[in-house]
């Protein structure tokens, strides 16, 4: 029998009981209940055993360290493609390498990857694939970035990438990151604002002694898109303006050209390192969790598989899901119908594409990324008997509207996660109120089978996120345990 789990907890009853009911909607004061009318779930941690509670902090400590260097989707790509060697993976260069139990690396441009480690069982007969995303919300560089500005200054003008509250990035130390590849062929890696000693970059904002003008700007356009543009140098000389100076600076330090900036591709970060949160040392809070928090876990997942699986295990890892899967690294590309093809060629020479058709209808898909959970001070934001809860573990994500997969295999991962003993709860956004998108529907474009899921996150695409260190654990097992799902 399926278990219908709706969440609650003491926290989200706690903070409706301190907000005001007259401004609260009916939504946000349900108390949902199980039909035998008891409170239907409990917390994670309330489930361990000293040593699981053990194994959630020690999951969570190279989760950090990953995300100190993941400052941007090519380097996310370097840390996993690291991680991945020492776990015995390595490039792929051959059809003769695709047989039973080998690990195998598919780069795709260092900014995507897919990591298979090859079943007993042809690919055609299926694959058991978790598809993430390690893109962030960040600002881009402009081709020509920087210019004066009154006050005597030099900025930086920026582009908004992804799903942002511009208001939060003021006042906050930014970091450069990202590459510069010159017109000679040089490629030159960019990193200012992490190492001890290196400046930081920070967007000014008005001070209350002479904002009165501002005052009127709404919740969403404290600042315009225009006016992200953070301070980036302060010295004139006697002959150049400061952005002269600024620009004359970036030329000597990575000896380019003006030129060579055009074709660079530069973000700027929060200058921020991850760090636990609350007394308890329970969550994780850094930027950049939505999607590199289950991008981590489930590569993690694929290189600690044991032995041969019967059915090929495959992570793949994506760019550009913020700004919609575009460009030739994100999920809406042909990257991954291409690692089918030469799996499948290797396996059956002469595969047709009849045949990788094939392959792909019968894949099982795991669409993961990071979903927002109750928020302890706006929890009228979510429907309290279908929200996501942080600490109650792998979130099932149903948002309707042709998005959600077949019932029956739905129902084959919610028997997977009993049997695993895997704690779950739903979401669905409030109607009208909230909304989000995966890459899995490019996924099922491909007559995959495909299910979203994810973990949910407090301040979800803010410069600072955080995360249940359970929750995080809790997926990770899943992934495990799907890889041998039947």
């Amino acid at each position: 029998m399926l278990k219908f789990l709706v969440r609650t907890t003491a926290f989200t009853a706690l903070s409706v009981a301190l907000a005001s009911s007259a401004t609260l909607p009916l939504a946000a004061q349900e108390t949902p209940l199980n039909p035998d009318g008891k409170v239907a779930s409990k917390s994670v941690w309330l489930t361990l055993t000293p040593q699981q509670k053990s194994d959630v902090f020690a999951f969570a400590e190279p989760y950090k360290d990953y995300l100190r260097h993941a400052k941007s989707a090519g380097l996310s790509t370097a840390e996993f493609l690291s991680l991945a060697k020492a776990a015995g993976f390595t490039e792929f260069t051959s059809p003769s390498q695709i047989k039973p139990g080998a690990k195998l690396i598919f780069d795709n441009r260092d900014r995507a990857v897919v990591f298979a480690v090859i079943g007993s069982d042809s690919v055609e007969t299926g694959t058991r694939i978790v598809a993430t995303h390690q893109d962030s919300p960040h600002l881009n560089l402009k081709s020509r970035p920087v210019v004066g500005a009154p006050g005597s200054v030099a900025l930086l003008k920026t582009t908004l990438y992804g799903g942002i509250k511009k208001y939060q990035w003021s006042n906050l130390p930014l970091a450069l990151v990202g590459r510069i590849d010159t017109t000679d062929g040089r490629h030159l890696q960019v990193n200012i604002g992490f190492a001890p000693g290196d400046p930081v970059f920070v967007i000014a904002d008005a001070a209350p002694h002479s904002d009165s003008l501002l005052r009127t700007r709404t919740y969403t356009t404290v600042l315009a898109g225009e006016e992200m543009n953070p301070v980036a140098g302060s010295i004139p000389s006697e002959k150049n303006s400061v952005a002269d100076q600024v620009m004359a600076a970036l030329r000597a330090k990575f000896n380019i050209k003006d030129e060579d900036l055009v074709a660079a591709e530069l973000e700027l970060v929060p200058a921020t390192q991850p760090a636990d949160v609350g007394i308890d040392n329970g969550l994780t809070g850094s930027w950049g969790q939505d999607d590199k928090a289950l991008s981590y876990a489930a590569s993690r997942s694929i290189f600690d598989l044991k032995g041969t699986p019967k059915k090929t295990a495959m992570v793949y890892v994506t760019n550009f899901e913020e700004v919609g899967s575009i460009n030739n690294t994100g999920a809406n590309s042909q990257f991954l119908d291409t690692v089918f093809t030469e799996l499948m060629d290797a396996q059956k020479k002469g595969a047709s594409a009849l045949d990788v058709r094939h392959a792909l209808r019968n894949a099982a898909v795991l669409s993961a990324d990071c979903n927002d959970g109750v928020n302890p001070l706006f929890p009228g934001n979510s429907e309290a008997s279908n929200a996501a809860i942080v600490g109650y573990g792998v979130t099932i994500k149903r948002y309707g509207a042709g998005f959600d997969p077949n019932a029956e295999f739905t129902a084959r991962i919610i028997a997977l996660l009993d049997k695993n003993n895997i704690t779950w709860q739903t979401q669905t956004p409030r109607v009208e109120v909230g909304g989000g998108g995966t890459i899995g529907g490019f996924l099922s474009a491909r007559n995959m089978e495909v299910l979203d899921v994810g973990i949910p996150l407090l301040s979800m695409h803010a410069t600072y996120e955080m995360s249940s260190k359970v929750d995080h654990w809790s997926i990770y097992k899943f992934f495990g345990a799907f890889y041998g799902m039947e």
